[in-house]
C-alpha cells in the first residue's frame, strides 16, 4: 500500500500482511518477511476473539527491527481491511503503544486516533549541525513512544535542501531526526513541512511519517494557534498529513493506494 497519499507511487509503501487467529508468529520470521519485503515498515494484524478491547492485534517491522508506533502502516492496514471487507466503520487495534483507532470515511479518507507524543526542549548537542547539514532554531525530545528528537529548522528551503550524513545522524537519538519548518507560502495548502531520517531503525530517510506527526502536531499548533493543521513531508516521494489535535491524542488523516496484491508463499 502506498499511505498519505491518493495516487500510487508516491506518500510511504508499507506491507500489511493479515494473519489467521491466534497469537502472531516467532519474532524471527516476522522480521524475516519485513526484511524481505525491504520496505519502510511492515505490518502484520491478526483478528481478536469478539467483545475486546480491540478487534486485531498490530505489529509493525522495518527491515532492521521492531517499533513501537507507526502511523502509515496503520493506515495502510486499516486501508487493506476496508477494502477487501474484512472489517468495516471504526477498527481499533492493539498495539505496543496502546489502543489504536482507525475510521475510513465516505471519501476514502482514514482517520487514525493516535497518542500524542510530548515534547522536552533540550540544549542543541553537540555536532548535530554538522551531522544535519544545517543550523537548528530549536531542538526538542520526544516522547518514548518515538525517540525522536525533533530539530526546527530556519525556513522551508532549509529543510528541503538536506543532505545529511546519515551515520553520524545515528548518535543524536533513539529513532533518528525529524527536521522541520514552517510552510514558506501560506497558500500552498500545506501549514508546515518535515523531513525524517531513522538510521538507528534501518531507514535512512522515511518518505511520510505518521508517528512523527504525533509530535508535529502540537509543535506546529502551538506556534500558529490552530488545533487543525496539514504537514506535507517533503521527502522524494512527498505525502500530506492533515491533523487534528484533541487533548493528549491526535487524529491523522490520509489517503492510501494498493498497488501490490498477492500471497505471501513461505509459512511461519
Amino acid at each position: 500500500m502506498d499511505a498519505f497519499t491518493d495516487r500510487p507511487f508516491s506518500g510511504n509503501p508499507a506491507g500489511v500482511l493479515l494473519l489467521g487467529t491466534g497469537a502472531f508468529p516467532d519474532d524471527g520470521w516476522l522480521q524475516q518477511v519485513a526484511t524481505e519485503m525491504n520496505l519502510s515498515e511492515t505490518a502484520f494484524a491478526h483478528p481478536l476473539p469478539a467483545g475486546g478491547e480491540a478487534d486485531w492485534a498490530l505489529r509493525w517491522f522495518t527491515p532492521a527491527t521492531e517499533v513501537d508506533m507507526c502511523g502509515h502502516a496503520t493506515l495502510a492496514t486499516a486501508h487493506v481491511l476496508h477494502s477487501t471487507g474484512t472489517a468495516s466503520g471504526t477498527v481499533r487495534f492493539a498495539a505496543r503503544c496502546g489502543l489504536l483507532t482507525a475510521t475510513v470515511h465516505e471519501d476514502g479518507a482514514i482517520t487514525l486516533d493516535f497518542p500524542v507524543s510530548s515534547l522536552t526542549a533540550v540544549d542543541t548537542p553537540d555536532g548535530i549541525a554538522e551531522a544535519l547539514g544545517a543550523d537548528p532554531l530549536s531542538v526538542l525530545d520526544t516522547s518514548d513512544h518515538i525517540g525522536d528528537l525533533l530539530v526546527e529548522l530556519a525556513d522551508e528551503a532549509t529543510v528541503r535542501r538536506l543532505r545529511p550524513d546519515i551515520r553520524a545522524l545515528a548518535a543524536h537519538a533513539q529513532r533518528g531526526i525529524i527536521a522541520t519548518a514552517a510552510a514558506a507560502d501560506p497558500g500552498s495548502g500545506y501549514d508546515y513541512v518535515s523531513r525524517c531520517f531513522f538510521p538507528n531503525v534501518g531507514i535512512d530517510e522515511d518518505p511520510v511519517t505518521g508517528s512523527a506527526h504525533t509530535a508535529l502536531a502540537p509543535f506546529w499548533s502551538a506556534r500558529l494557534g490552530r488545533p487543525e493543521l496539514t504537514g506535507l513531508q517533503a521527502s522524494a516521494r512527498s505525502g500530506l498529513v492533515r491533523t487534528a489535535l484533541r487533548g493528549d491524542r491526535v487524529l491523522l488523516t490520509g489517503g492510501a493506494v494498493t498497488v501490490v496484491d498477492g500471497e505471501l508463499l513461505v509459512g511461519p
